[in-house]
């Protein structure tokens, strides 16, 4: 796939003079070389694919400059989305997070390391490990947080608000059809270990 992102010839970026967006031309191409071929799809894909690299790219570098990693944030949002008191089991930020225990358990305590979240022993539950936000992991996430979705904002500001409504619903509509079709209806975050 991420041929599709070279010069029509497969080295390097596009030639000077090339559309800078060459959606066309990969179609337009592969219905030269084989004939019947469907190519529908690349205008689709290829534009989510070259999307998911420059929004995933961009987050991190936002991330970079607040000091936290995607993982970690990913983690003390789901403990801030949750609602006071910020404390969820191992099993439910697992579930919420849609990354295995084990991720979690190594998100955890890496965050804990950091003084960002503390965990303890569920009561009357064995083994069950409860996992609360801490002052400094709230702090970090009401910040991290406010940047990330401002950022995020001003990058599809391009569209109008009711151009974003109508994306949203047609991103939700594929995704769901996709997930059906594959039978994987895992969700990750781009970036995310």
């Amino acid at each position: 796939m991420a041929r599709e992102f070279e010069a029509p010839d497969g080295h390097g970026p596009p030639a000077a003079g090339t559309s800078p967006y060459p959606v066309e031309e990969i179609a337009a191409a592969w219905e030269r070389e084989r004939p019947g071929i469907p190519v529908s799809s690349i205008g689709i894909v290829t534009p989510i694919w070259q999307l998911a690299k420059l929004l995933g790219d961009d987050r991190r570098r936002v991330l970079a400059g607040a000091g936290v990693d995607p993982a970690t944030l990913d983690l003390l949002s789901v403990l801030r989305r949750s609602g006071e008191p910020y404390t969820l089991t191992t099993r439910e930020l697992s579930r919420r997070s849609l990354v295995t225990a084990g991720a979690i358990s190594q998100r955890v305590a890496r965050a804990e390391r950091e003084g960002l979240v503390t965990r303890r022993p569920g009561e009357g539950r064995p083994r069950t490990v409860l996992v609360a936000l801490t002052p400094a992991g709230h702090e970090l996430i009401e910040a991290t947080v406010d940047q990330v979705l401002g950022r995020e904002a001003e990058l599809v500001g391009g569209l109008t608000p009711e151009q974003q409504e109508q994306l949203a619903g047609l991103l939700r509509l594929l995704l769901q059809d996709t997930q059906r079709r594959l039978g994987d209806d895992r969700i990750s975050q781009v970036g995310d270990d």
